[in-house]
């Protein structure tokens, strides 16, 4: 079930853009829901009690709370979920890049620019379920970890402790050798220390004692192992040429 989020302060269009999902949902035959806020201050305390949604639209010019600041909230607590500015000024361009939006349509909204939009989303998320991902039973429940999104793994008493792109840490009571033949079998991966194993992904410098990663956190290297695995990273990125 995919859950919208609508935010504007503009009654009206609220009211418009409930119309269009509603068409979107009946003419692409998409199973989902949506919400409309007023402000953006109900929608990020909607989000501070826990509520989640996997795509939010943004009115930019609201008075008190911009729609720029609502993302920049929204980030704070999702850094993935598609985000799409809605505005009648061109002027936040710029702005809604520092958020990573990944859609900026000038208003009048119209049928053509929400469903273009909302295709390219979907089609997106199809992608993303169609990689490989690892399911884990964490302290929250059964969860889905996409392989591209995982960071590193490490070991800390008898957790595994999943850090991901987002920087959520997902964190599971398992045996981390068994964590470590699942995670091995995808080709991605170095182990550089017996408690982490690192996705050489996101690898961005490799010293004589850490690995740095693009995330700006560092693992350490075991003595003596710096070499190896500063040939196995070497290999690895000649076999992705």
């Amino acid at each position: 079930m995919l859950q919208i989020a609508v935010c504007d302060d503009n009654i009206n269009e609220l009211s418009n853009m409930a119309q269009l999902i509603n068409l979107y949902k009946t003419s692409k035959n998409v199973v989902c829901e949506y919400a409309v806020f007023p402000n953006g201050f109900e929608l990020v305390s909607a989000l501070e009690k826990g509520k989640q949604f996997d795509i939010y639209c943004l009115d930019i010019i609201m008075p008190g709370f911009t729609g720029i600041d609502v993302a920049k909230a929204i980030r704070g607590l999702d850094k993935l979920a598609p985000i799409v500015f809605f505005t009648s000024s061109p002027e936040f361009a710029l702005e809604s890049y520092s958020v990573k939006a990944i859609n900026y349509i000038l208003k009048p909204i119209s049928k053509e620019k929400v469903f273009f939009t909302f295709d390219e989303i979907l089609e997106q998320m199809k992608l993303e379920e169609d990689e490989d991902a690892l399911i884990v039973k964490s302290h929250e429940g059964i969860q889905k970890i996409r392989i591209s999104h995982l960071v590193f793994a490490e070991v800390i008493g008898r957790n595994v402790l999943y850090h991901m792109r987002s920087g959520k840490v997902i964190e599971c009571t398992e045996s981390f050798s068994s964590a470590c033949d699942a995670l091995m079998n995808y080709g991605c991966f170095i182990k550089p220390h017996r408690s982490y194993l690192v996705n050489m992904q996101y690898v961005d410098t490799i010293e004589h004692h850490k690995m740095t990663l693009q995330t700006l956190l560092s693992v350490p290297i075991a003595q003596g192992k710096a070499k190896e695995i500063k040939q196995q990273y070497l290999n690895y990125q000649m076999e992705g040429e």
